[in-house]
């Protein structure tokens, strides 16, 4: 999950000239976020009845977090409004390759090294912290990304659920896996000849914490498609509502989190979005 930054640069660089060839994929992919802007304002979320008290750190050692416990009509509040608090919305173009900018929100987020991945899918086993609960969403979305089937993301994101989480087809990942098939003519599902996926987080942010081991996070990276030969890349945010299960973070019970906003990383765009580098 982590990149020297000439790395990170090279490869933004590489996506900006690959872009100029494939002026058909970028097009399908502003249907794509139009889609899924539709789909997320779209879906049913009930209103929150109270503020969250509580914000992410933006320096210095990560709070501990406590493990879950039946949440009270107070405490279930205070979480569905942080979940559900708007996240800032940028134009289509915010996405597509750009240059980078020197400003920053802060300094880089590290995010610690999962300690379970032998017999696992997707890697586990990060602290009870908020950038542990961003560990386990990169984990998530770096894994089941990974060939842009959306029945595989669905199966990766289920592992990672407590019971009573949003389904997997309400999230914007999955909606964008689903119309990219859908606008190119593939296979709903399966393995496709030519195509190829992959997304690497390269940003994030904790939009804030609650009592009772919650925390709403949202990474953003870089999806990359490839079709036949030619390639595009674009920038895709993701954030969730985690629990801390007193053994692991998994996505939490109960309403799904505002859309996290899509930018290219490390662009002006995504600094104004609240995104910072991750180490």
């Amino acid at each position: 999950m982590t990149r020297t930054s000439t790395d990170r640069a090279a490869r933004r660089r590489a996506g900006f000239t690959l872009a100029g060839i494939a002026l058909a994929l970028v097009a399908v992919l502003a249907v794509i976020a139009g889609l899924i802007v539709a789909h997320d304002l779209g879906s049913p979320r009930p209103n929150p009845a109270t503020p969250a008290s509580s914000t992410a750190p933006t320096s210095g050692t990560a709070p501990h977090v406590e493990p879950t416990s039946p949440p009270t009509d107070d405490t279930a509040a205070a979480e569905a409004a942080l979940a559900q608090r708007p996240m800032l919305q940028l134009p289509v173009q915010a996405a597509q390759p750009q240059a980078l900018t020197t400003q920053t929100t802060g300094s880089p987020i590290t995010i610690p090294a999962p300690t379970q991945t032998v017999g696992r899918w997707i890697p586990g086993g990060f602290p009870d912290t908020p950038e542990g609960a961003l560990g386990q969403l990169a984990a998530l979305d770096e894994t089941a990304i990974n060939g842009g089937d959306p029945q595989v993301y669905a199966t990766g994101y289920r592992q990672t659920s407590e019971p009573g989480a949003p389904a997997a087809a309400t999230t914007g990942v999955y909606g964008v896996l689903a119309a990219m098939r859908a606008r190119a003519g593939l296979a709903a599902t399966g393995p496709v000849d030519g195509l190829s996926v992959t997304y690497q987080v390269d940003a994030a942010q904790i939009k804030g914490t609650a009592a009772n081991g919650y925390a709403v996070v949202c990474v953003l990276g870089e999806l990359s498609i490839g079709w036949q030969g030619q390639m595009i890349a674009a920038g895709m945010g993701d954030c969730q509502a985690m629990t801390w299960t007193g053994t692991q973070w998994q996505i939490a019970p109960g309403v799904l989190a505002a859309l996290a906003p899509n930018a290219w990383p490390g662009s002006a765009n995504a600094v104004a979005a609240g995104y910072r580098a991750v180490s």
